[in-house]
């Protein structure tokens, strides 16, 4: 029976509000743009699932948040949950670049004992002569913080299933390492029916068992 994915993250973006991280989830996961995006009350939830490499389907659960202040404790909750965020900034904005030290440190809290794999995304690039954060300024700031730096557009559709897909494919090779791994109580990560992409010596372990029980009945 053919999987329709093997594993599920669930990842937050956070971030000040109007940075765009509303147009950025309707890009990714409709393949649409609207200037006139209402704000995020609390929590919205979208989902779209990748094919990282043939026979390797995840599933990502995406929950986009509120940035005003008034709805944190809401959101703050979903933090735990999460194996992964885009901390996303306006580009255009430069108060919105010096709170992601803020937001990283905030999710940074409240995540452990888990582990939440970040991404720094520099919001609305299609605004050049706007621009308020060079790439140089926000590279340094994603080297500082030991995670990817990537410019979208949500407008545009520059660059917005390369954030994700980046993302996406940090969060597996982590897995892949064993540094992030399912665990009963956590939602950051769920298996599917079948984690040989991940397992397979487990998986093989598991087909040498049953054969010997064969054996013995």
């Amino acid at each position: 029976m053919d999987m329709i994915w093997q594993y599920q993250f669930r990842v937050i973006l956070l971030g000040d509000s109007t940075v765009g991280k509303s147009s950025l989830l309707k890009r990714f996961t409709d393949g649409v743009f609207s200037d006139a995006a209402d704000p995020t009350v609390g929590v919205d939830f979208y989902a779209r699932t990748l094919e990282l490499e043939p026979g390797l389907k995840i599933k990502l659960q995406l929950w986009d948040t509120a940035g005003q202040e008034r709805f944190r404790s809401i959101t703050t909750s979903y933090y735990r949950n999460s194996v992964g965020g885009l901390l996303v900034f306006d580009l255009t904005v430069r108060k919105t670049f010096e709170h992601v030290r803020d937001w990283h440190q905030e999710v940074t809290e409240h995540v452990l004992p888990h582990h939440m794999v970040f991404i720094l995304i520099g919001h609305k690039s299609d605004l050049a002569k706007e621009r308020k954060v060079s790439r140089e300024e926000a590279e340094r700031l994603a080297a500082a913080l030991g995670i990817r730096y990537v410019e979208t557009s949500a407008k545009c559709n520059t660059n917005v299933d390369r954030a994700f897909e980046v993302l996406t494919r940090d969060i597996y090779e982590m897995m892949k390492r064993g540094e992030i791994t399912p665990c009963d109580g956590w939602d950051g990560v769920k298996s599917g029916l079948n984690a040989k992409a991940l397992y397979p010596a487990s998986d093989q372990r598991a087909q040498e068992r049953k054969s010997v029980s064969s054996h013995l009945l």
